[in-house]
């Protein structure tokens, strides 16, 4: 993960005698619970039922954060509209936020998809895999104007890395621009959502943030090793219909706008 603007990444936490204990119990829940939900996923998407897949990503996801301590609020809901979900990034517990109240599918760099076990269960989860380059722009767009089509709902993350969770980066327009090709801005709408963090009680506002040089696993050992969890809120801004936006750009510009009005720290 790269820095932004010259600063550098917080000290984590390190795990302290009782802390452990918690690390250890939820690790082994959190797998428990998973592979239980991976085995009925598998059998589910055999039997080619779609919405029942759908639902058992969301009930794990939902799980993961109850397992883990942390409480989940929402303003506003989620789009009914086929078209993709945008949002600022802030921590590896974005996407099991984002998954546990709604329906959607991540779009993930191509490399994720060769990743030991990771890639594995994200591919069986219906993971779209891109390559964000110029040449595979057709591919791209055939990609999710296929995803679509089917009444899909992507998710991304515009900003491109992930933060401390108490700024909005610029987006990039990049993925926006498939949108824009005939066929797909007429039937796509684009859903601006906030993550707001709040810190369990005595720690650093950013503490749930994952940014710069972090490592994944020492994040993770900090977040699991506290007893008292903080929570998240996530708030839907009103859907943007494509076809209403000049350009990827101006939409770009406009989903952004709206994420960072909904920051706590403005």
């Amino acid at each position: 993960m790269q820095a932004w603007n010259e600063i550098p990444e917080a000290k984590l936490d390190t795990p302290k005698g009782i802390g452990w204990v918690f690390v250890l119990i939820r690790i082994i829940l959190i797998v428990l619970y998973v592979l239980s939900l991976f085995v009925i996923h598998i059998f589910l998407s055999f039997l080619g039922m779609k919405n029942a897949c759908q639902f058992v990503v969301k009930l794990a996801c939902a799980g993961c954060l109850k397992i883990i301590g942390i409480k989940l609020r929402k303003t506003g809901e989620a789009m009914n509209y086929a078209g993709a979900v945008v949002a600022n990034h802030s921590s590896w517990l974005d996407i099991f936020v984002l998954n546990a109240v709604q329906k959607v599918y991540f779009v993930s760099k191509s490399e994720v998809k060769k990743w030991p076990l990771i890639g594995k269960i994200a591919n069986q989860v219906g993971t779209v895999f891109i390559r964000r380059s110029r040449i595979d722009a057709i591919k791209q767009k055939n990609i999710f104007l296929s995803r679509i089509t089917l009444g899909d709902k992507l998710l991304f993350f515009p900003e491109g890395t992930s933060t401390d969770g108490r700024r909005i980066l610029p987006f990039k327009s990049t993925l926006f621009a498939a949108f824009f090709e005939t066929g797909l801005a007429e039937i796509t709408w684009i859903q601006p959502v906030t993550l707001n963090y709040i810190a369990p009680k005595n720690k650093r506002d950013d503490w749930y943030g994952w940014w710069a040089n972090m490592g994944f696993f020492p994040s993770v050992m900090m977040v699991l090793s506290n007893f008292k969890q903080g929570e998240v809120e996530l708030v839907f801004h009103k859907p943007l219909r494509v076809k209403d936006f000049n350009n990827r750009k101006e939409l770009a510009l406009k989903a952004e706008d709206l994420i960072r009005n909904g920051l706590i720290s403005n």
